[in-house]
């Protein structure tokens, strides 16, 4: 049971079966004894034999790489797409996917003039207008090197925050999620380990090993403050604040943050003299071991916002980290998304 709107992923390593659910999904494979309904519209039911062939479900899906007609120019291309609904059924305007997707310009060339972000632009703008009710992007990113992910990354955000179309959204990369997902379906070996809220499935505990080195949290912050005078911007949330070299966007701006629990170390008493930034106080909610003999990971409770740190198990005993104990939180390094 996945939420209608926003972006959920589907996350696991490579042979964990994404690729199979989406597939299902789409309506190219069957899944056995399935159930499967978007938005109150049943697509497969094999309880009373109803299973909906692909071209009759509303449906976007972007591959890893784009599938545009080589012949036909990128207009060409996105009219295509658009010709599949009818005018009074279109979610989605031509100048809307063009501004969304940034590929204005783009227009009268031919796909192999492109670069591969520009392709998976225009082949994600092609599905929108569509107007499906549930977009499919399976691994967008994956062919493309750090330049050109960083290229589209930005235009997937925008998806996410302007259009009402829920996305499923496949990826091995934890740090594509951490920027884009609200909500997060963790697989293994074609089952389905964990679901739940973004924030709240990266900070269990029991979940650590499937992170391996990734383990950490996503903070949803908002831009507070620029203080020009030391270069740094001021990052608000729910819990306290934290500061990062300076940003170009306005207050009131929303950013999410990776703070990994290898970059969180615990106190029991409020450091004064430290050249760590941000401290923040903290509750602690459990322990867990880990992989490593040498290490624990603590989860924490920051005014609500989850936390986990990875210390050593003699600062463990050392310190007496046990739940409900009150410490400090010292956020040696944080990642901001996008």
């Amino acid at each position: 049971d996945l939420p209608g709107q926003g972006v959920t992923a589907l996350f696991g390593h490579s042979g964990s079966g994404k690729t199979t659910v989406l597939r299902c999904v789409a309506g190219l494979e069957r899944a056995q004894e399935g159930f499967l309904s978007v938005n109150d519209e049943v697509w497969q039911d094999d309880s009373i034999g109803v299973f909906v062939p692909t071209y009759q479900r509303s449906l976007g899906y972007v591959f890893q790489e784009a599938s545009l007609f080589a012949h036909l120019s990128v207009r060409k291309n996105l009219e295509y797409g658009q010709k599949r609904v009818s005018p009074a059924s279109r979610k989605v305007a031509l100048e809307q996917a063009l501004a969304l997707l940034g590929i204005e310009s783009l227009l009268s060339r031919r796909p192999e003039s492109l670069s591969g972000g520009e392709r998976q632009r225009v082949g994600i703008a092609r599905a929108l207008l569509t107007s499906p009710k549930l977009l499919l992007l399976d691994e967008p990113l994956a062919a493309l090197d750090q330049k050109r992910k960083n290229e589209i990354l930005p235009y997937l955000e925008r998806l996410h925050d302007e259009l009402a179309i829920p996305i499923l959204y496949v990826s091995h990369s934890l740090d594509e999620v951490a920027q884009l997902a609200d909500y997060l379906v963790l697989l293994d070996h074609g089952q389905v380990v964990a679901n739940g809220p973004l924030q709240e499935t990266l900070a269990r505990l029991d979940l650590s090993d499937a992170f391996a080195n990734d383990v950490g949290v996503v903070l949803k912050t908002v831009i507070a403050a620029h203080e020009e005078a030391d270069a740094l911007t001021r990052l608000d949330f729910r819990g306290g604040s934290i500061y990062v070299a300076s940003r170009p966007e306005p207050l009131g701006r929303q950013v999410r943050c990776r703070v990994h629990a290898r970059d969180v170390s615990l106190t029991l008493e409020q450091p004064s003299a430290t050249s760590i930034l941000n401290i923040v106080p903290a509750i602690v909610v459990g322990v867990a071991d880990t992989e490593i003999r040498a290490h624990v990971l603590v989860h924490l409770d920051a005014g609500g916002t989850p936390l986990l740190a990875r210390i050593t198990r003699r600062s463990h005993d050392r310190l007496g980290i046990t739940g409900g104990l009150a410490v400090w939180a010292q956020i040696k390094a944080v990642a901001l998304l996008g």
